[in-house]
């Protein structure tokens, strides 16, 4: 145990950690040349297209230290977005310590304070490094300011160190070996294994990833998951190297994985403990804290019939991505599907993306929304959780309704305090704290609803300082609020899947912006379609589609004017008819519209 080392390498997105994990891994040989590729470890398309890490990646390489030690040391490499946070915790669990990546050009931002934190509670060793040192825009002694400030560190503890061209790699290996304590634990007590991850292989069922604590696990021996209660056989256990490599026994403080035979994806829970069946161990590891959905939306199948199968694609997803949880619902306008929670904008992309490359499921997702309290005049201490609006109350029985808000933490530069305060005042924000990190940098604390930041924020953001913001936040309370259920309908008819909730006071706005794109999107018909936005009974906006006319009359020529208005009085009934018989099809372009008014 003493020759073993965990470690991850946290960072704000885009500073350059998949690039630095390359490095060591070609300078520990882990990889051969002819393996090597940009971003190694991110073997998703999706990864690789967006250039962001979406997945933590786990892997073990074999390191010989200047004293001639050998010495194991497990990598996982973590990403930097906001909304995958819970994949950096489940990480940090695994870890005794941490590399905490600054770029040089960019100094240190929001994601790399809030992942600092979260290593700090999970007590671990951190090492700073400055990474991108040799790019032309690097400005080595603020950032250096920066980190110590932010630490406490000295300035010679920091390591300079550039992913790209492998300056200061063996740097960081030594500090590896000498600063991170090496994993705690006792190989003589009973098994005692914390699941941080899972995998879905269609050939060999679910595979388990997890870290021993105590104990040891062997090939052949019967172990349990505590949580489910279930017992299996260990049919092959192993480390993770580029691939899974098979061990006959996987040791106290090592890093690997399991595989049973399971087919069933609610058998394998992430926090879990596995122990063996034998001489069962008493406590069960505390594992993370569960995962708290940031946003809501409906994901609903294109074909009806096509819903079981979508069950078994969003639980084989589910094993992959922890942060995802999904309930059954039935919409009327789109029949049956699932009620999901994400963690983000970015994330809810992400999951829908992966359904269609990976499970071949084409989906209609609904508005996003968050989710809110509800009291009601006959019980108005019962909190009513809302996270539709069908499951809104009726008006006349509401007594008032609470929504989440956040603690935002932007980072910019001082030309662009102006731009943020009018974007977050904008968007009901409440200005907490305006702090100077150093003198050009600056640190804006805002409180915001959740339900304001859903849909743009970020962009807006970005746009308003030309990307030289970084945005991270926290959910703080329930704060009552004037909120309102605003529906659409359709020939008076509602489409209970573009209701959205929405504060009183931009209620009508986006009711016309909404009515307008979807003028736009919906294909004319052979009767009239009126497009109204409604809260209650009350008609806010209302755009009207003409119906196709054909010329009926064409075929009339010379004789009397009455044979032709006979004919378009005929026309006229018609389509009176056909307008009450009529259905509109909604195509899928109109629910994402929702997202992209303001463009």
């Amino acid at each position: 145990m003493q020759h073993i080392r965990n470690f991850c390498i946290i960072a704000h997105i885009d500073h350059g950690k998949s690039t630095l994990a390359d490095r060591l891994l070609e300078h520990t040989k882990t990889i051969s040349d002819r393996d090597m590729q940009a971003q190694v470890l991110d073997d998703m398309d999706l990864e690789r297209e967006k250039g962001i890490t979406i997945k933590s990646h786990a892997i073990q390489m074999d390191y010989t230290h200047k004293d001639g030690k050998k010495y194991a040391i497990n990598l996982i490499d973590t990403p930097g977005h906001v909304d995958f946070s819970y994949e950096v915790s489940r990480a940090l669990a695994a870890c005794e310590g941490a590399l905490l990546l600054v770029d040089a050009s960019q100094g240190i931002q929001a994601q790399t304070i809030s992942n600092l934190y979260l290593a700090l509670e999970n007590d671990l060793e951190i090492i700073p490094v400055i990474n991108k040192i040799d790019m032309d825009g690097a400005k080595i002694p603020e950032v250096t300011d920066q980190i110590v400030d932010l630490i406490g560190c000295k300035p010679e503890d920091i390591i300079l160190a550039s992913g790209k061209s492998g300056i200061g790699i063996e740097d960081i290996m030594t500090a590896i070996i000498d600063r991170i304590p090496a994993p705690k634990g006792d190989p003589e007590a009973p098994l005692q294994a914390l699941i941080f991850d899972s995998v879905f292989n269609s050939f060999r069922g679910i595979i388990a990833y997890y870290r021993v604590l105590n104990g040891s696990i062997k090939k052949g021996e019967k172990v349990k998951f505590v949580h489910t209660g279930n017992e299996y056989f260990a049919d092959e256990v192993g480390v993770l190297r580029l691939g899974l490599e098979p061990r006959k026994e996987v040791k106290t403080g090592d890093v690997g994985y399991i595989i049973t035979g399971i087919k069933n994806a609610k058998d394998v829970k992430v926090g879990d403990t596995v122990t063996t069946s034998v001489n069962p161990t008493t406590e069960i590891v505390k594992g993370f804290e569960e995962v708290k959905p940031m946003v809501f939306a409906g994901i609903f199948p294109v074909e009806t019939d096509d819903f079981e199968e979508l069950r078994d694609c969003m639980e084989k997803l589910q094993l992959n991505d922890a942060s995802l949880t999904f309930e059954p619902e039935t919409s009327q306008a789109l029949g049956f599907g699932f009620r999901c929670g994400f963690l983000g904008m970015l994330h809810m992309e992400i999951i829908q993306e992966r359904l269609e490359r990976e499970f071949n499921q084409t989906v209609i997702t609904t508005v996003p929304n968050v989710s809110f309290k509800a009291y009601t005049t006959r019980e108005p201490e019962v909190a009513l959780i809302v996270n539709n609006p069908t499951e809104m109350p009726d008006p006349s029985r509401l007594d008032r309704i609470e929504e989440p808000f956040i603690r935002a933490q932007i980072i910019t530069l001082p030309d662009y305090i102006g731009n943020i305060m009018s974007l977050c005042l904008g968007k009901r924000g409440i200005l907490i704290n305006q702090h100077y990190l150093t003198p050009t940098r600056v640190e804006l604390i805002f409180e915001l609803p959740l339900a304001e930041i859903v849909f743009d924020f970020y962009d807006k953001l970005k746009s308003s300082t030309r990307g030289y913001a970084s945005f991270d936040y926290q959910p703080l309370d329930y704060r009552e609020s004037d909120i309102i259920k605003m529906d659409i309908l359709l020939n008076a008819e509602k489409v209970d899947a573009l209701s959205a909730l929405i504060h009183r006071s931009r209620a009508q706005d986006f009711g016309r912006k909404l009515c307008a794109k979807l003028k736009e999107l919906l294909p004319r018909q052979q009767f009239m379609i009126a497009i109204q936005a409604a809260v209650g009974a009350k008609i806010i906006a209302r755009e009207t589609i003409s119906a196709m006319r054909k010329d009926v009359t064409a075929k009339c020529y010379g004789g009397d004017i009455s044979r032709k208005r006979k004919l378009l009085e005929k026309q006229k009934e018609g389509k009176k008819r056909m307008r009450q018989i009529g259905s509109v099809d909604i195509p899928q372009e109109a629910f994402l519209a929702v997202l992209k008014l303001d463009e």
